[in-house]
Formats: C-alpha cells, structure tokens, sequence
C-alpha cells in the first residue's frame, strides 16, 4: 500500500513538474522578441505607417518606365539600404563598397565613447553623396527614454558631436531614427508606456521624419549570424514589396554584415531595384 502512495506522489509531481515548464514555455514564447531579434535593438512592430505613403505616392509618381526593370504598370521598385550605431571600423569598408557599386546609403550614427575615434569618417561619408541621419549620441535606453527632455538632450549632444566633420549646418538634419524602432516596448520601462507616442509627436512638431524599416538584416543579434544567414535573412523578407527600407548595422561586432552587402546589392540591382537615400521620402512624408 506504500509503495502505490509513493508511486502516486511521483507521478503527481513528475505531472506538475511538466505543467509548470509547459507554463514558462508559453510565457517564453509570448513575452520574447521574434527570432533573431533583441527587443533593445528592434522594434517588435516596426511602424509602416511612411511605407505606406511612400509607396502610395510612389504609384501616383512617374510612369514606370522611368524604372526599366520594373513592369510596365507597376510601381518602381526602390531600396534604402540603412546602417544604424556606426560610425565603427566597419564603415570603412562598408562606404569601399558603395563605392564600388556605385550606390547610396543613409547612415543613422551615434556619438557614444567606443566609436568617437571613427567619427571623422563621417567627413568621408557625407563626400561620398551619402546621408546622414540622427539616431542617438549614447544610445543607452535607460538615460534616453527617461522622459522627451532626456531624448531631446541626447538628439541635441549627437549633434555637437558630429558638428565638426559634417559639411553645412548640423541643425539641417531633420531624419532620425528612435532606437529600438519608434513602437519598441523597451522604452516603456523607463518612460512609461506613452513615451514614444509623445517623442513622435513632438519629432514631428519639431520638424523632424522618422523611419523604421520594412525589411531586416538580423545582424545585430546574438550568435554572429554568417553573410549568408545575413543575405538569406534581407531577401527573404523583401516579398512583394516595391519600397524597401532596409535594416543593417555598421558597428565593430557586425563585419559579416559588410561580407554580405555585395551580394545584397547585386541581388536589388538584379531585381530592378533603385537604390535611393532616406531624404527622397521627404516630400512623400504623410502630414
């Protein structure tokens, strides 16, 4: 009789103990960021809201036979590759490559401590007819999403930083991108759940775009993910789209992405795709 009750006790904890992984799988599965994304770098929902109008526009745009690759009737196809958290040691060979192709990049930079030595490649990328674009100075989520002063600040302190090696006025720059996307959840530990509802609003009546992305590399994730994963990883998510805003990284931790960026070019060339800075949506920008 002793040995049923111990058997019954075994299998009603072996049962429990189950249950319980099953729970924290599930709770796993549901808090956690996609696949190959960390919630501190990419928003869980990018907002496509400027896609959209961009490819709206875009269809009530020039005939397209001004795109030779693209069908007749269709819209022309065009990619913005987008590099975020540089300048590092990688831009350099990332800006030999588009220089080679003969294509543009935007180029949404940061001012923190571990690249301030790479900074006056900035001077190089803007003379290359490359654009750059505001993305934060310390990058650091818990110091710039406190509050909109904090962001603000941050935005203010990249542009004395960057000043010097840039061409023109620094205050020109009117692009930006939030980090972690402009519907990224990680703000709201430090924020509040509003604190990027408000930093878009106020971006927009300070005069400034954001963008996110529609297509993503996956090259900032744990894992150093291969060139081929890289390639395999902005191809697959391009589909039907006929304007990709493409995610990439140009940071010291991401020189795979660099290998990649030749195939991934020719691949858009291939595919009749126009290769055009983030600035050409100014005027495509929903009000």
């Amino acid at each position: 009789m002793g040995s049923v009750r111990v058997k019954k006790r075994l299998f009603l904890a072996a049962w429990l103990a189950c249950a319980a992984a099953a729970v924290l799988l599930l709770a796993w599965r549901v808090c956690s960021p996609a696949p190959g994304c960390r919630a501190e770098d990419l928003a869980s929902i990018p907002d496509d809201a400027l896609m959209a109008a961009a490819v709206q526009n875009t269809r009530q745009g020039e005939p397209a036979q001004d795109n030779p690759a693209a069908p007749s009737g269709q819209a022309p196809r065009r990619v913005f590759l987008t590099f975020d958290d540089g300048p590092s040691k990688t831009t350099e060979t990332v800006l030999d490559i588009l220089k080679e192709e003969g294509v543009p990049a935007t180029f949404f930079v940061i001012a923190a401590e571990n690249n301030e030595q790479y900074l006056p490649l900035l001077a190089r990328t803007a003379a290359e007819g490359h654009q750059i674009a505001l993305h934060s100075c310390t990058h650091e989520y818990r110091d710039i999403y406190r509050n909109s002063a904090a962001y603000w600040a941050d935005i203010k302190a990249l542009k004395a930083r960057i000043a010097p090696y840039l061409p023109g006025d620094v205050e020109e720059l009117c692009w930006l991108r939030f980090p972690g996307g402009s519907t990224n959840t990680v703000s709201h530990k430090y924020g509040g759940r509003s604190i990027m509802k408000s930093l878009k609003a106020q971006a927009e009546e300070k005069g400034y775009h954001y963008i996110d992305w529609n297509v993503c590399a996956e090259d900032a994730v744990g894992g150093h993910p291969s060139a081929s994963e890289i390639y395999r990883n902005v191809v697959g998510d391009v589909g039907d789209k006929t304007t990709c805003v493409v995610l990439m990284h140009d940071t010291r931790a991401t020189k795979t992405t660099a290998e990649a960026l030749p195939d991934i070019i020719h691949w858009f060339k291939e595919h009749g795709f126009e290769f055009c800075t983030v600035s050409a949506l100014s005027d495509e920008k929903s009000p």
